[in-house]
């Protein structure tokens, strides 16, 4: 155990005291932030300049209500209307086709950001288009459809004989409250964005640790292939207490990096009053995040060893970390049933246990057997990988040349 200790102390010093570590110590958190905040920044940022907005309207009744409308719900900061509606073609009988081309032509020159199309049968299909250069901003279709779906409301109540106003006080605005029920039958207050968030931030820290830790793992054994360093690291300690070594040296500096988010996100959370995950469902998440750790380390070690340039590295992690990805897809789909067959058989896989049962527990917390069975499971695959990945190593970290085959690298593993 002194040598393993030795070359794991000697592995997490030179780590930490990295700039690479440092600088990805206070960015990874920054980007994560960012990726989940910036968008929701920039989305709800509103105009600073009045935006000329130009209708068609085919049936020649909604154009007047429209331009008052737009022009009185949506302002801009300093109170002047955020759209200025330009009524280019309106009134019964048009020429569609001319009046569509004229004002594509407009579109085109940037003399309006865009036009809503009203067709003479949008009282019957209530179907109408917005067309403008830019189609992401999707708050002004959805204002528009919208400001439309109450002008042609009002008109066809009127057609019914039935008074507008009644029917604006019938359609009652209403929001759905969550609550979720645990097995138990106790209630709990989740929505949709506490649980999302709460799974992808596990996934998405997991994923950014064992992509850095596992590249590091495996650059490490490849520079110290190409510099015969290892020749010598082996004449002092076995093969096995070397990669025993690494693995503890770069485990302790994914804790540290752990240690320091959890701060970090802790620290936000007092701050602003945030309760994204319950004490029990953290524990298990870093139970699983750990297990989860250990199995990739031993794949990364199992997958490094082998290999004797950086380009070689970049390829097999690449291959690795689209496993890692896997989840992240299936995180919406999981949320909407996770009862869902197919996502209990993936639990059952090594390699997506950690990350499945990352995205289960949020959502509804799994049986106390599929939690036991899956952690023996882990533990299990651990030992398994970790002997592998011995074999492998002690065999594979003095090998040069040319790169042995799959076949030749089940044979090592076959070899106790």
């Amino acid at each position: 155990m002194k040598k393993v200790i030795a070359v794991a102390r000697w592995e997490y010093l030179e780590k930490v005291r990295s700039k690479a570590f440092l600088i990805g110590l206070f960015l990874t958190p920054m980007l994560m932030v960012g990726m989940a905040i910036l968008p929701g920044l920039f989305v709800a940022q509103e105009d600073h300049d009045a935006k000329a907005i130009g209708i068609v309207d085919a049936t020649g009744a909604v154009a007047e209500a429209f331009a008052r409308t737009m022009g009185q719900k949506y302002l801009l900061a300093n109170g002047k209307p955020n759209y200025v509606i330009v009524p280019l073609a309106v009134g019964k009988g048009l020429n569609l086709e001319q009046e569509i081309l004229k004002a594509n032509g407009l579109v085109a020159s940037k003399q309006i950001e865009g036009y809503c199309l009203i067709p003479p049968t949008a009282l019957k299909d209530t179907v109408i288009e917005y067309r403008s250069s830019v189609v992401g901003d999707f708050r002004v279709p959805l204002r528009i459809q919208e400001t439309v779906k109450g002008i042609l409301t009002e008109m066809r109540s009127g057609i019914m004989g039935v008074d507008p106003a009644l029917v604006h006080r019938i359609n009652v605005p209403l929001d759905v409250h969550t609550v979720k029920i645990s097995k138990e039958g106790e209630e709990e207050d989740s929505g949709f964005e506490k649980v999302f968030f709460s799974s992808y931030i596990f996934l998405m820290m997991l994923f950014f640790l064992i992509v850095t830790s596992g590249q590091l793992l495996v650059r490490s054994v490849i520079e110290e292939k190409s510099n015969r360093i290892v020749e010598v690291l082996v004449s002092s300690c076995s093969p096995t207490e070397l990669m025993a070594g690494k693995v503890l040296g770069l485990s302790a500096l994914g804790l540290t990096q752990m240690a320091f988010w959890g701060v970090i996100g802790l620290a936000v959370s007092a701050q602003f009053g945030l309760n994204l995950i319950d004490a029990g469902q953290a524990l298990l998440l870093l139970v699983y995040f750990i297990l989860g750790y250990l199995f990739y380390s031993a794949v990364f070690i199992a997958a490094g060893s082998p290999l004797t340039t950086e380009q070689e590295a970049q390829q097999v992690t690449s291959y690795l970390v689209m496993v890692l990805i896997l989840p992240i897809v299936l995180a919406l789909p999981a949320m909407k049933n996770p009862d869902a067959t197919w996502l209990k058989v993936l639990t059952y896989i090594p390699p997506l246990t950690p990350t499945m049962m990352a995205l289960r527990i949020p959502i509804q917390m799994p049986a106390a057997w599929e939690i036991l069975t899956t952690v023996l499971l882990m533990i299990v695959s651990i030992y398994l990988a970790m002997v592998a990945a011995g074999r492998i190593f002690r065999i594979a970290i003095l090998s040069t040349g040319k790169t042995p085959k799959i076949k030749e690298i089940l044979r090592w593993v076959r070899t106790s």
